[in-house]
């Protein structure tokens, strides 16, 4: 470590970085054990918690952290405090081995160490005080004059992008140049900061940061002493059910969601379900269907669904096949086919993607014939889904679905037919193309009647089903139609 000075300083991760494991079961313990929130713990709580030591932030670990402002609304702050100054010296025993011995090279090459978490700054400031942290970065929850919690963040949400930001602001105020400072941290998400600094390391990275540090040449940091064991990996299965435990309605409290015709879904054997495709949240919508079924589902999609914030994570979690298009490979469809054969259920968009344009406006619902072939091969039942209103959580050009939106958050429809009635007589393109118009038939068969009638959208309609990049011209694109093959 080069000498720096006063305009360096090293911004270090807390959970799977500076400590070993997820600092919430002890904070929540704390709170609890405090009476500052219900006593009662979150079913699959401890799943959470080991999938997160695992295999690192996941889109449930996320969302819930997110929830935290509202779940604190009305308490007091100095309750929180002192739940966080009780638990703060076991926290300090989870500190990995070798972290204090980074950190003082640090100090002693002059270079400010800054604890930046998404951990709110009111559970974490005590810790980092004891740990001798010259500050801390940190989600911030609003306090009225009272000394309550008002519900409202103070700045961003320090987790990815928010976190940067909110190192940026730090930055500014202690007059630190970011291209000579130092990050640590384990998780993908926290790539935007890596990036930004001048010495990125990773710390224990996710299987995502392991690739991408790899590919950007990004060094290690090794805060444990060699020779520690890691613990025993999950099975498949297990990430799937936990996955599927935080795909519920009230995890998603910035949607009002209706679920209907489950008793449609076989209790077991091969099933592929088929859903229309309108938003980045469908993905969650047929997630939380599935989840009051007792079964587990693989979602097939394509690669950029993989790749995006939060509905990769899901889809991962919930063993999800990748497909790359532009490969011409058939290795998806053998694993979704292998999936089917073993007794599980896929889920599929036979769309393939969001129509852009006026195209999401037809009425006519077109399908790729993949879910037909798979259903004819396999000899599996394929049950229909509507999906309606799921545009208004999360449309295309939105890069995230506004989670704030509480007090009037949207409709969504999740509406269960029957099994489809196919033609198994044969592979060939015709009975495939019946049996893919069927299944789009079925599909359109569950939506509301305005889905089924020739309108013409406005302009700001239009807009929000291109991404928020898209500058041509919103009536002439009709290029993108789903369904072709």
């Amino acid at each position: 470590m080069s000498n720096q000075g006063s305009r360096a300083a090293a911004f270090i991760d807390l959970d799977r970085t500076l400590i070993g494991e997820a600092s919430g079961p002890l904070l929540s313990a704390a709170l609890r054990d405090a009476g500052v929130v219900s006593s009662s713990r979150l079913p699959g709580e401890d799943m959470l918690y080991r999938v997160f030591n695992l295999v690192g932030e996941t889109l449930p670990s996320m969302l819930l952290a997110r929830q935290g402002v509202a779940v604190l609304k009305g308490k007091p702050r100095h309750a929180v405090v002192a739940a966080a100054n009780a638990v703060s010296l076991q926290l300090a025993q989870l500190v990995r081995t070798n972290a204090r011995n980074i950190i003082d090279a640090h100090r002693a090459n002059g270079v400010k160490v800054v604890l930046a978490t998404t951990t709110p700054h009111d559970l974490i400031a005590t810790f980092a005080r004891q740990m001798g942290f010259d500050d801390v970065v940190a989600t911030r929850f609003e306090v009225d004059a009272e000394g309550t919690y008002t519900g409202q963040l103070v700045g961003p949400f320090a987790w990815s992008a928010g976190k940067l930001e909110a190192v940026k602001a730090w930055c500014e105020d202690h007059d630190v140049d970011l291209t000579q400072s130092y990050a640590y941290s384990d998780s993908v998400y926290d790539a935007p900061l890596l990036g930004a600094v001048g010495f990125p390391h990773v710390v224990n990275p996710d299987a995502r940061l392991a690739v991408m540090a790899s590919a950007r040449k990004w060094p290690s940091a090794q805060f444990d002493v060699q020779g520690e064991t890691s613990k025993p990996s999950l099975q498949i299965s297990d990430i799937q059910k936990f996955g599927l435990l935080f795909a519920r309605p009230e995890v998603f409290p910035f949607a009002k969601t209706t679920i209907d015709g489950i008793e449609h879904v076989p209790s077991s054997g091969p099933v592929i379900l088929v859903a229309n495709h309108r938003s980045y949240f469908d993905v969650f919508a047929v997630a939380m269907m599935v989840s009051k079924t007792g079964r587990t589902v693989r979602f097939l999609g394509k690669k950029e669904v993989f790749d995006a914030p939060l509905i990769g994570q899901l889809a991962s979690l919930l063993g999800g096949i990748r497909v790359d298009r532009t490969s011409g490979s058939d290795e998806p469809l053998e694993h979704a086919a292998a999936a089917l054969q073993s007794g599980e259920m896929v889920a599929l968009m036979p769309q393939g993607t969001i129509p852009r344009g006026l195209e999401f406006f037809n009425p006519q619902l077109q399908g790729r014939w993949g879910a037909a072939r798979l259903a004819v091969q396999a000899n599996a039942t394929v049950i229909p889904i509507g999906l309606w209103g799921t545009e208004k959580v999360w449309p295309r050009n939105a890069k995230l679905p506004d989670i704030l939106n509480l007090s009037n958050p949207p409709l969504v429809s999740i509406t269960v037919g029957p099994p489809v009635e196919l033609d198994r007589t044969g592979n060939s393109d015709e009975i495939i193309a019946a049996n893919t118009q069927a299944m789009m038939s079925a599909i359109s068969a569950l939506l509301p009647s305005e889905a089924r009638e020739e309108r013409t959208p406005t302009d700001d309609e239009l807009r929000a089903t291109f991404p928020s990049s898209y500058s041509g011209d919103l009536r002439a694109d009709m290029a993108r139609r789903p369904g072709t093959d």
